[in-house]
């Protein structure tokens, strides 16, 4: 499956993007088939191949979340952001939740005299 999405340039905390299409399994440090554009987020300027994302979005290349938020962001396509920021996991989920219940009949608890 072809996918597009964000290469990672530039040096140590100078970080810059291109914006690339090729599959989804292939290494990202490795060839892809066509450069789309870039992104500098230091300095939050880009500027992406319009025609092209369109043109490989036809043939069937999905969007990483990451770029689909950028696009959007520069109305290249139109639609919803999708949340991209990090999800706790279920079991972590729930250690938080049992945390502060356990912690609460401690307090409460009354002092010796």
């Amino acid at each position: 499956m072809l996918m597009i999405r964000l290469q990672r340039r530039g040096k140590i905390r100078q970080a810059t993007f291109r914006l690339v299409v090729g599959e989804k399994k292939s290494k990202l440090k490795g060839e892809q088939l066509e450069e789309l554009g870039w992104f500098d987020s230091n300095q939050n300027k880009s500027s992406f191949n319009k025609e092209r994302i369109l043109h490989w979005m036809s043939k069937g290349a999905k969007l990483s979340p990451t770029v689909n938020n950028l696009l959007i962001g520069s109305k290249i396509i139109e639609g919803k952001k999708i949340a991209v920021h990090k999800q706790p996991k279920k079991g972590e989920e729930a250690k938080a939740a049992e945390a502060p219940k356990e912690a609460a009949p401690a307090a409460e608890a009354p002092k010796a005299e």
